[in-house]
C-alpha cells in the first residue's frame, strides 16, 4: 500500500476514536475529548491503534495517542528549552555551537501527547524553514557546526523531494561530519520506510557521502513489532546507524522493568540507546506526565542495575534552557548530583553541581544558572 494513502486514514476526530476503542463517555466528556482535538490536534496511525490494549484502561500506548482530560491543564510553558531565543532563522536553531537544528515540517505521522513542542506540530508553519538557501548560507558560514538535525514536527514526513534536496545541499558541506534526522516514524508509521524505495535509495546513496544518522524515539517495549523492526532493518542495510532517545513518562515508563526491557529490545535489533529524557514541564502535558526527580532516578538506576553495558550506555538527561544536563544520581545526603552535558554558555560546559530537590520536583526552574 501507499504510505500517503495509508497515512490519510489516520484517525483524527473524537467520533473515530470512541468507535475505535469503544469508549464509554458522558456527552461532557465527548464535548471535553472534541475541544481538546481542536485545541492540540490527534492524528492516530491505525497501525499504532492496533497496539492498543483495548481491555486495559491504563494501556501505555493509548496514553501516548489519545487526548487526555490533563491536557486542559495549562501549568508550564510551550518553550521549555528556549527554542526561540536560539532560533537564528525561521527554521534553524543553534543553540549549541557544533549542531544546528532544521525545523524542516511542522507535520507528523501521530501526534504524541506528550510532544514538547505542542505549540507547533500540526497546528501552524511558523517556526518552520520557508527559505533553506538561506539556511545553507548561515551553515556555510559557521565552521564550528559538524552536524545538522533534521527535525519538525518529524523529519520523515516531508516528501522524498524535499529531503533528496535537503541532503544534496548538506552533502557539500566540508565541515558537516554527520547528518541527523529525528523522527518516530519508524515506530509509529513504519510503512512509509520499509515501503518506499525511492525513499530508501536517496538514504542510500547520500550516506555514501556524508554519514546519516537516525534519531528515534522508542518510549515503551509494545512498540518493538515485527513492523518496527522491519523498518529499522531497511534502514540499517543501507549502512545507516540508528539511535533512540525515550522519554521517561508517567503512566507510560515509569517503571524499572520496562525501561530494562525496552532498552534490551533495542540493542537486540540494532538500535543503540542514546538518552533518557526527563519529560519537559509543557503546558498540557506536565501534570500529566512529568515523574518527580527522586523518583526517576531510582528508576533509571534499578533499570540499569539490570542490563549490561551496551543497552546501559543511555544517559538521564533534562533538556533546559542552559543546556543537555545529565542527571547523575542521588547523593547519600538526598541531595542529586547533576552535570552539564552540553552547555549553551561555555563557563557551564562540564560544569557538575548537586541541589536538595523536594519530592515532587521534576524541573530545574529557568533562571537557576542566573544566580
Amino acid at each position: 500500500m501507499d504510505w500517503r494513502k495509508e497515512l490519510s486514514m489516520n484517525l483524527t476526530t473524537a467520533e473515530e476514536i470512541i468507535e475505535a476503542l469503544n469508549l464509554k463517555l458522558s456527552e461532557d466528556e465527548i464535548e471535553k475529548l472534541k475541544q481538546i482535538i481542536e485545541r492540540y490536534p490527534m492524528s492516530v496511525p491505525r497501525y499504532y491503534l492496533s497496539l492498543i490494549n483495548k481491555d486495559d484502561p491504563d494501556d501505555p500506548i493509548k496514553k501516548l495517542c489519545i487526548p487526555s482530560i490533563y491536557e486542559t491543564d495549562m501549568s508550564g510553558s510551550f518553550d521549555t528549552s528556549g527554542e526561540a531565543d536560539n532560533t537564528v532563522l525561521v527554521g534553524l536553531q543553534h543553540k549549541y555551537k557544533e549542531t544546528g537544528m532544521l525545523l524542516s515540517t511542522s507535520s507528523c505521522a501521530m501526534y504524541c501527547r506528550h510532544c514538547f513542542r505542542k505549540r507547533l506540530v500540526g497546528q501552524n508553519d511558523d517556526e518552520v524553514n520557508k527559505n533553506f538557501d538561506n539556511i545553507i548560507s548561515y551553515i556555510k558560514n559557521h565552521e564550528e557546526m559538524t552536524n545538522v538535525l533534521i527535525s519538525g514536527g518529524d523529519a520523515f514526513l516531508n516528501s522524498n523531494k524535499k529531503i533528496e534536496n535537503y541532503l544534496k545541499e548538506l552533502s557539500k558541506i566540508d565541515h558537516l561530519v554527520y547528518i541527523r534526522f529525528g523522527t518516530r516514524v519508524p515506530v509509529v508509521f513504519p510503512v512509509r520506510i520499509y515501503s518506499d524505495a525511492e525513499f530508501l535509495d536517496i538514504l542510500d546513496h547520500y550516506n555514501k557521502i556524508k554519514q546519516i544518522y537516525i534519531v528515534t524515539h522508542f518510549n515503551h517495549p509494545n512498540e518493538i513489532t515485527e513492523e518496527s523492526k522491519k523498518a529499522v532493518s531497511e534502514l540499517r542495510k543501507r549502512g545507516l546507524v540508528i539511535r533512540n532517545q525515550t522519554v521517561l513518562l508517567k503512566g507510560v515508563n515509569d517503571d524499572s522493568k520496562i525501561l530494562e526491557l525496552l532498552m534490551k529490545g533495542l540493542v537486540g535489533m540494532g538500535v543503540v540507546p542514546y538518552y533518557v529524557f526527563q519529560c519537559r514541564p509543557v503546558s498540557g502535558v506536565k501534570n500529566q506526565f512529568q515523574v518527580p526527580l527522586k523518583r526517576a532516578c531510582k528508576i533509571i538506576d534499578e533499570a540499569k542495575c539490570n542490563l549490561s553495558g551496551m543497552p546501559k550506555s543511555f544517559k538521564y538527561c533534562m533538556s533546559h534552557r542552559s543546556g543537555k544536563i545529565e542527571i547523575l544520581g542521588i547523593m547519600n545526603e538526598g541531595k542529586i548530583l547533576f552535570k552539564h552535558h552540553q552547555s549553551k554558555h561555555p563557563e557551564n560546559s562540564s560544569r557538575i553541581f548537586e541541589l536538595e530537590v523536594d519530592d515532587n520536583q521534576a524541573w530545574l526552574p529557568d533562571d537557576f544558572f542566573d544566580h
